[in-house]
């Protein structure tokens, strides 16, 4: 654009400059020539004259013009790089935030899973003294239900995923499983093969016997569970 600019000066300036020139000559044309010459040979040449100052003319007039296309074309084209540019920043900053936005609830997400496994634990932990109490307890002369031995037992497995808490009041959550507590006290921890790290912390009026249901986060994971006998480890 620099150089369109001086260019398109240049030019400017020669046109003025001969457009001055002309002023202060007069009007000049060729019967004028003609008139005024002392010979052939002066009419010849001022004729010449004539033509090689047209010529002239003709040449700094289309150097303007096209030195004036050149600074458009260039001024256009600056103009649309920097629509270009513009919306590239706007796409940036839309990503900035929408980045800033995911991150927030991401740590909003991290924090309220950390808390829920705060509770959850102490919840459990809970749990686990309450059943180590029932077991050296009696209550009205007879024994309360004892737990299974520690070890290995053989259950029926089933998958679920209601929301809500569990009877003991932990919230439902990955690793919380339904028992029978007659057969498998609350609190207690497990392990099931194919779901992982247990803890008996829920009932329900359908698990009787040495039958549990494992907690799933979507209806098409337990579903994909099923019901199954698995041989579980207590601990």
């Amino acid at each position: 654009m620099r150089a369109a600019r001086r260019t398109l000066a240049v030019s400017q300036q020669h046109l003025a400059d001969r457009l001055r020139v002309l002023y202060e000559q007069g009007d000049t044309d060729p019967m004028t020539v003609l008139v005024g010459a002392q010979s052939i040979d002066d009419a010849i040449s001022g004729l010449e004259n004539l033509h090689r100052v047209a010529g002239q003319d003709r040449q700094v007039i289309d150097e303007a013009r096209a030195a004036r296309q050149r600074l458009v074309g260039a001024t256009r084209r600056l103009a649309a790089r920097e629509s270009q540019a513009r919306q590239a920043a706007d796409a940036t900053a839309a990503s900035v935030v929408a980045l800033e936005a995911a991150q927030r609830e991401r740590a909003a997400m991290l924090a309220s899973l950390n808390a829920r496994r705060s509770a959850n634990s102490a919840a459990i932990s809970s749990l686990e003294s309450r059943a180590l109490t029932a077991v050296q307890s009696r209550s009205a002369g007879a024994p309360l239900s004892a737990p299974a031995a520690r070890g290995n037992m053989i259950v029926t497995a089933t998958g679920y995923s209601l929301t809500g808490r569990t009877a003991t009041g932990v919230s439902v959550g990955y690793g919380i499983v339904a028992v029978d507590p007659s057969v498998i006290p609350l609190g207690t921890r497990m392990s099931v093969p194919g779901y992982g790290e247990g803890v008996a912390a829920d009932t329900g009026g359908g698990i009787v016997g040495s039958h549990i249901d494992v907690w799933f986060p979507t209806r098409a994971e337990a579903l994909a569970w099923g019901t199954r006998t698995v041989t579980i480890t207590l601990h």
